[in-house]
C-alpha cells in the first residue's frame, strides 16, 4: 500500500528532479553518507520521501527564479505596450481627401495585386516658435500652410519597382472645390498654383489636386514641415550630397531670400539644419526645378545609405527613427497608427535602388506669368498614364510578358440596345495651353448617332479639360452599355471609367481626340520610356551631383 502510494508520486518526484537537474543541481537531495537511502534510489524507489523533503529549498529557489522570470517579461511587455501606444500618440492624423475627384483605384494584375500611391507633402509652416526659427519669414506666422513641395510616391503592383515625381510648386493647375475638415469651410474651385491648395482645405485638398490632375488614386498622404525635416535628418545620421562649386545660397541684391546653405564644392554628410537647408534651396541651383532635382539626389541616396546600414534590423536605430517618425509626420487617417507605417516601410524596403526612379512632372512656361509653369500636355499626360497603367519609370526589370486569353476579363454586357441608349458627349479638348477646339461634342455625337445610338446629344455647357478620351458611366449595371459605346468610336477599354460625376454614360472628348471622328490608335506606354523632360535619376547613380548658379557661388 505504502509503495503504490509512493509510485502514485513518482511523476511529480521526476518532474522535480529534472528542474533541479536543468538548474544545474544535484539528482540526490539526501545524506551523502546514508547508503540504504543510496541503495533505495537505484533499486525500488526506497527512499523517495527523504529525496523529496530534501528538494524543498531548490524547489523554493525555482518557484522564486520562474516568479522573477515572469515579472522581468510582464515588465518588458508592458513598457513595449506602452511605448507603442507613446508612438501612436504622436501620429497626428487627417482625412484622407476633402475635395472633389473623379480617380479611381487601378484594377488587380492578375496576380491580384495593386499599385500604391502615397502623397508626400512638404509644408512652409510657421506657426511654431521652432519652424519660425528654421523657415524665417516671421511675419508668416499664423498664415495657412503652403504645399512647397509636393510628390507622389508609385509603388508598383508587384513592389518590384517604384516611381516618384515632384510637381513644382508654382504649377498651375485646377483645384477642386474642397471643405476644410476642421473648420468646415467650403472653398469654390480655382485655377491658381498647386501649392496653394494646402491652404484650401487641408493635405486632403493637395491630395484631391493631384488625383485631379493625373487621373491617379492616392492611397494616402503623409505631411511633414520644416522641424520634422530636421527631426528626421538627425534621425537618419546623415545622407551624402554633392555640389559641383562652392555654394552659398543668400541674400543678393538682385534677388532676396535663401536658404542659407554653404558648403564647399565635392560630396558633404549633412544632417539637422543644414538638411532643411539643402531641401530648401531653390536660387543657388537654378530654379524649383533644380531644387526638385536636388531633393530627388538627396532622397536616393537617404535610401541608399539606409539600405546599405540595414537600418531595420538595428532595434537602436530603429526606435530612433521610430520616435522622429511619429514626431515628424501628420498623416491620412487609414495609416495612423505606428504598425501600419512600419508596414509601408517595409513594402517600399523591398525595392531595388536601380529600380527606383525620380523624375519631376513634364513642364513648360506659364504664357499668363513667367515664374510659374503648367503640365506639358502630352509629356505630362504620358507620365500620368505611366503611373495609371503601373508601367515602370526604369528598364531594368524583367520583360513584360503578353497576358493570357484566360487572364482577359470577361466583358460585361449591354443592358439595353443601342437606340435606346441615352448618351452625352462633352467637349473637353482645352488643354493649359491650347483652346478647346469648338464642335467636337457635336461631331461625336452625330458619328454615334450614326452607329445605331440614335439618343446620343452634345452637351452645350461650358468644355471642360481632359489630356486624354474616356468613357464615363455611374454604375456597374450600366457598364456594358459604355463598352460599347467605346467600342463603337475605337477607344480602348482602359479608357471606360465608372464615375460618380456622370448620371448616364458619358463621353468626354480629351486633348488627344482634337480632329476626326474615330479615336486615334494610341502606342502602349513601355517601361523607362519617359519624356526628355522629366529629368529623371535613378536610385542607384551615385554620381549624381548639383550644379550651382554662378552668382551663388563663392
Amino acid at each position: 500500500m505504502t509503495r503504490s502510494s509512493l509510485h502514485g508520486e513518482e511523476p511529480a518526484v521526476e518532474g522535480a528532479t529534472a528542474l533541479a537537474v536543468q538548474d544545474g543541481g544535484a539528482a540526490g537531495g539526501h545524506d551523502p553518507h546514508d547508503k540504504e537511502g543510496k541503495k533505495g534510489d537505484k533499486e525500488d524507489g526506497g527512499g523517495i520521501g527523504h529525496e523529496v523533503a530534501g528538494r524543498r529549498p531548490r524547489r523554493r529557489v525555482l518557484r522564486w527564479s520562474a516568479t522573477v522570470l515572469s515579472l522581468v517579461i510582464l515588465a518588458t511587455a508592458g513598457a513595449g505596450y506602452f511605448y507603442y501606444q507613446h508612438l501612436n500618440s504622436n501620429i497626428r492624423k487627417g482625412q484622407r481627401s476633402s475635395g472633389d475627384f473623379k480617380a479611381q483605384r487601378t484594377k488587380p494584375n492578375p496576380a491580384g495585386q495593386t499599385p500604391l500611391n502615397i502623397l508626400l507633402i512638404g509644408s512652409d509652416s510657421r506657426n511654431s516658435d521652432e519652424n519660425v526659427a528654421l523657415g524665417g519669414s516671421r511675419h508668416n506666422r499664423g498664415n495657412p500652410p503652403l504645399g512647397d513641395v509636393q510628390m507622389l510616391i508609385h509603388l508598383s503592383a508587384d513592389r518590384k519597382s517604384a516611381a516618384v515625381v515632384s510637381v513644382p510648386r508654382d504649377t498651375r493647375v485646377d483645384i477642386p472645390q474642397c471643405t476644410d475638415p476642421e473648420t468646415g469651410t467650403v472653398y469654390p474651385p480655382v485655377n491658381t498654383i498647386i501649392n496653394e491648395s494646402l491652404a484650401r482645405g487641408g493635405a486632403g485638398c493637395t491630395l484631391a489636386t493631384w488625383e485631379n490632375l493625373t487621373g491617379v488614386y492616392i492611397d494616402h498622404w503623409m505631411m511633414i514641415d520644416f522641424a520634422g525635416v530636421v527631426r528626421m535628418a538627425d534621425a537618419i545620421g546623415g545622407v551624402e550630397v554633392c555640389v559641383k562649386h562652392n555654394v552659398w545660397d543668400r541674400n543678393l541684391r538682385t534677388q532676396r531670400g535663401g536658404s542659407g546653405l554653404k558648403l564647399t564644392a565635392g560630396k558633404h554628410k549633412i544632417k539637422g539644419k543644414q538638411a532643411l537647408q539643402w531641401l530648401r534651396t531653390r536660387h543657388a541651383f537654378h530654379s524649383d526645378l533644380g531644387r526638385a532635382r536636388a531633393q530627388h539626389m538627396y532622397m536616393n541616396s537617404m535610401i541608399r545609405m539606409l539600405r546599405g546600414q540595414n537600418v531595420f534590423t538595428d532595434t537602436g536605430r530603429l526606435m530612433g527613427l521610430a520616435e522622429a517618425a511619429t514626431q515628424s509626420l501628420q498623416v491620412s487617417e487609414e495609416i495612423g497608427t505606428v504598425k501600419k507605417l512600419y508596414d509601408l516601410a517595409m513594402q517600399l524596403k523591398t525595392v531595388p535602388t536601380n529600380r527606383i526612379t525620380m523624375a519631376t512632372m513634364p513642364n513648360v512656361t506659364d504664357p499668363r506669368d513667367p515664374n510659374h509653369v503648367i503640365p506639358d500636355g502630352a509629356n505630362a499626360a504620358k507620365m500620368w498614364k505611366m503611373l495609371r497603367e503601373d508601367v515602370p519609370f526604369d528598364k531594368n526589370g524583367p520583360k513584360t510578358e503578353t497576358k493570357k486569353p484566360s487572364e482577359e476579363e470577361t466583358p460585361a454586357a449591354p443592358s439595353v440596345a443601342a437606340d435606346r441608349l441615352g448618351v452625352l458627349v462633352q467637349n473637353a479638348t482645352r488643354t493649359s495651353t491650347r483652346a478647346p477646339v469648338s464642335g467636337r461634342a457635336g461631331e461625336i455625337s452625330r458619328q454615334l448617332r450614326q452607329k445605331g445610338f440614335t439618343r446620343a446629344t452634345a452637351d452645350t455647357s461650358a468644355a471642360g479639360a481632359e489630356e486624354e478620351t474616356v468613357v464615363r458611366y455611374p454604375s456597374a449595371d450600366l457598364e456594358g452599355d459604355a463598352r460599347s459605346v467605346a467600342k463603337a468610336l475605337g477607344i480602348p477599354m482602359s479608357s471606360v471609367k465608372r464615375s460618380t460625376d456622370v448620371s448616364g454614360v458619358t463621353v468626354v472628348v480629351g486633348a488627344d481626340w482634337r480632329t476626326g471622328v474615330t479615336y486615334p490608335k494610341q502606342s502602349a506606354p513601355k517601361p523607362g520610356d519617359l519624356p526628355e523632360n522629366s529629368d529623371a535619376l535613378n536610385g542607384s547613380d551615385e554620381s549624381q551631383c548639383m550644379d550651382v548658379y554662378e552668382p551663388y557661388r563663392w
